[in-house]
């Protein structure tokens, strides 16, 4: 994806320096959140359910502590700037001309190590995520490194989909999506609410879907292999290849994001469209 010299977000609130730090909880609304405490858990070889039975994940803290910004780091964030940019361009435009309303853009939170939100503190257990309440997104750009060495999801465009994954939630909280889905969830079974939960998550894959087309159509910034990175992602980060990968038979109820071939089925979808309206996961009979 084509993004050096390109125009950066200014909703960006880097934490990287600040040392803000607080109690880490595995807490969130939406995103990659869950990913990331199964490949944690994958990697320390203990069940998922142990980080997530908790609210404070067993009741440690840590504190966040002032770091100094390796060039690494600071590209990271020029990268993560640029995409929040495309990802203002492409839903300012979509929203008027698709739904003849106004995009308000979000507000991503870059941090490292452990940061607190209204939806719990933020630490490299969580991954990405969106709150909604502070409409804003989390990230720890760390988090790009464990999809490359440890998932197999390398690549700049694997990189904008997670960015753009999350924004997505935010779309679906500016069209009251997300604050309805989420109400339901809380009065309903476990796995009732799991069922609601995939079909958010895919919801933001195709949603995410319609930013690449805009991205490719709009923007003029996508290089060859870009969809293709993506799409992977999408696959290696499916719940029946994260359980799979952990050692463990897929159990289709305890799914919260979708499959790896309901993840890239629906992205394409978005992709192929370029149409919100293609992606209300809500009315269809089959993910």
């Amino acid at each position: 994806m084509e993004w050096r010299g390109r125009r950066g977000s200014n909703n960006i609130e880097d934490r990287r320096t600040s040392g803000r730090g607080g109690a880490v909880r595995a807490g969130g609304a939406g995103g990659l959140g869950l990913v990331a405490v199964v490949v944690i858990a994958m990697l320390l070889g203990v069940d998922p359910a142990q980080l997530l039975n908790g609210t404070d994940m067993g009741g440690t803290t840590a504190s966040g502590t002032a770091q100094e910004l390796t060039p690494a780091d600071k590209q990271a964030g020029e990268f993560v700037s640029v995409v929040l940019g495309y990802t203002e361009e492409v839903w300012t435009k979509t929203f008027r001309d698709q739904l003849n309303r106004k995009y308000n853009p979000v507000t991503l939170v870059l941090y490292k190590g452990v940061t607190s939100s209204p939806c719990g503190s933020a630490s490299g257990a969580t991954g990405p995520f969106y709150c909604p309440g502070d409409k804003k997104v989390y990230l720890d750009t760390d988090f790009f490194t464990t999809m490359e060495k440890e998932l197999g999801a390398g690549g700049d465009f694997a990189m904008a989909y997670v960015v753009a994954h999350e924004v997505a939630h935010h779309v679906q909280d500016e069209l009251g999506i997300l604050g309805k889905a989420n109400e339901v969830r809380s009065r309903v079974s476990e796995e009732e609410s799991n069922e609601i939960s995939v079909r958010i998550e895919l919801q933001a894959d195709c949603l995410s879907g319609v930013w690449a087309k805009a991205v490719q159509g709009q923007i003029g910034a996508i290089e060859r292999g870009d969809f293709e990175e993506a799409l992977n992602a999408a696959h290696q980060i499916g719940d029946d290849t994260l359980q799979r990968n952990a050692g463990r038979v897929p159990m289709p109820h305890t799914f919260t994001h979708g499959t790896s071939e309901q993840r890239t089925n629906w992205f394409l979808k978005g992709l192929k469209s370029g149409r919100m309206d293609s992606c209300d996961t809500f009315a269809a009979r089959s993910l």
